[in-house]
């Protein structure tokens, strides 16, 4: 395997010395991988629309803001201070690198392009890691970005790749045992009710990163379990969550999308009739599951069955009702019409409910398998889940967004089979795109040594290892498809099939994608 980068520029968790961290964060700010970000999905792509929404850099930027907002408050708690040192140390330089970091990875068209290339990486390429955001984040940083000063990778330090690791293991093998073999697996860690056999949902890091991933954790030994976040991780994770939960409500407000009288009607109706729906049976909730309140209703016993560590009906119903007197009473009483009130308005929502939501951060000595040592208290984590919750219902769950969606999840496979295509086309080999046929050499060399080092890493969860002589050539090539097309914009992506589908009339100027 390659060497480790900057083996000397960790850390010790008492060693605070911000300077690597700001080097860090602007080999970061000035990768080619982060400046795409500015034409990648949040939630739905604005191309061609004219909407203003959050794209995944304007996303990263603000969870990299209230990151460090967390970082500052807890380090000037003397106790929370004291707390976090023997964990392994809280560096806001850290967290605010690690926040801008943690979404390089997102392929075109943000989650849906992610399940895409997940199947694809699978059952077309025979990958047994598949394809995962976060794990691409990392090898982005520690493989594929030049900007450092090694031969590969952004070169950063330990600390921060560390910090990356929202899920630190892989999706399959490493640490044994397994995370998602545990009796209460830790977040993310479960294999999808979809996919029994796959392996985890989340993870941070595919076996080509495996070294990396234990060097930038060695620090941790001994001081978090080794499946755990660092506190710096879990930082970034906490202000991911909140910056997810305010602005994507933020966004789909200004276009119309949120309705005031579908909203309310929802909330109103748990809040209303929440007696008599918790004791209605499942069968009975899945039938009226369009009536008000019913969803609702569907997630307090999700979270019951999934966070029964901290859930609780009585701080449930109170989210439920500031939500409604907040979100709902305020923000979307009057419809956003783009003038100064309605733009302090919106400013005035996410201000302030940001405010609550990073003053409700806390630390924990001792957390559960299902949450780490940096925590949202009981009240602001419920509120968070209905915030969500308000997303996921009347946003992601729209036949109109469905629609959408399902086109793009056409154009990324029939890309994937395009490019594949001319990657084993023996008269066309000298002219592959050379970003494309630098990441096959990568990812050659990368399965040649994993096969020589130890070829259960290869291993899917049929237990079955690619043999034969182009077994370790397949691998690389479906892994440098996979590399090159997450590697694109959306509007990127929609050029380039358009230029192999013979679509675009244009010769040269598409040439930017190559």
């Amino acid at each position: 395997m390659r060497e480790i980068r900057r083996s000397g520029a960790g850390r010790s968790p008492s060693d605070l010395s911000a300077h690597p961290y700001r080097v860090d964060r602007d080999r970061i700010t000035a990768s080619p991988f982060f400046a795409r970000l500015g034409g990648v999905t949040q939630v739905v792509s604005p191309t061609g629309s004219g909407l203003l929404l959050h794209n995944r850099l304007t996303h990263s930027l603000k969870v990299a803001q209230i990151a460090r907002g967390i970082a500052e408050r807890l380090t000037a708690d003397p106790a929370a201070q004291r707390l976090v040192a023997k964990l392994g140390g809280l560096s806001a330089d850290v967290v605010e690198a690690a926040s801008l970091a943690h979404d390089l990875g997102h392929p075109p068209f943000g989650h849906l392009g992610e399940q895409v290339l997940d199947r694809l990486a699978r059952n077309r390429f025979g990958l047994a890691d598949g394809f995962e955001g976060n794990a691409q984040s990392f090898r982005i940083v520690t493989t594929i970005d030049t900007g450092g000063t090694a031969t590969a990778g952004l070169d950063l330090t330990a600390a921060v790749r560390a910090a990356v690791l929202k899920y630190p293991w892989t999706r399959l093998s490493h640490p044994h045992p397994h995370p998602r073999t545990m009796a209460v697996p830790p977040r993310g860690s479960a294999e999808p009710d979809d996919s029994p056999g796959t392996g985890s949902a989340k993870f941070s890091a595919y076996v080509t990163e495996l070294d990396d991933l234990d060097q930038s954790r060695a620090a941790f030994l001994g001081r978090i379990p080794e499946w755990q976040q660092t506190v710096e991780a879990a930082v970034m994770d906490t202000a991911d969550d909140i910056a997810y939960a305010i602005h994507d409500l933020d966004d789909f407000h200004r276009v119309g999308v949120l309705q005031h009288a579908t909203v309310w009607a929802e909330l109103h109706g748990w809040l209303s009739r929440a007696a008599e729906l918790r004791n209605l049976s499942e069968d009975e909730l899945a039938d009226r599951a369009r009536q008000p309140g019913h969803a609702l209703e569907g997630l307090r016993r999700r979270l019951h069955w999934k966070d029964s560590w901290i859930v609780d009906d009585e701080a449930f119903a109170e989210a439920v009702d500031r939500v409604e007197r907040e979100v709902v009473d305020r923000l979307l009483a009057v419809p956003f019409d783009g003038s100064v009130e309605a733009e302090q308005a919106v400013a005035s929502f996410s201000a302030s409910w940001t405010s609550r939501l990073v003053a409700g951060v806390e630390v924990l000595a001792e957390p559960t398998n299902r949450s780490a040592n940096i925590v949202l208290a009981p009240r602001q984590w419920h509120e968070v889940q209905v915030l969500k919750f308000v997303h996921r219902h009347f946003v992601l769950l729209r036949p109109d967004l469905a629609l959408h969606q399902r086109g793009q999840a056409r154009l990324l496979t029939a890309l994937v089979e395009a490019l594949e295509q001319w990657l084993t086309d023996r008269m066309e080999a000298a002219r592959l795109p050379r970003r494309l046929h630098d990441l096959v050499e990568l990812a050659h060399e990368e399965y040649r040594s994993l096969a020589a080092r130890d070829a259960s890493l290869l291993t899917g969860p049929t237990g079955e290892i690619p043999s034969g002589p182009d077994a370790v050539a397949s691998l690389a090539r479906g892994r440098a498809v996979v590399d090159f097309v997450a590697s694109l914009s959306d509007r990127q992506a929609v050029a380039l099939l358009d230029a192999l589908s013979g679509r675009s009339g244009q010769t040269w100027t598409d040439a930017f994608v190559l």
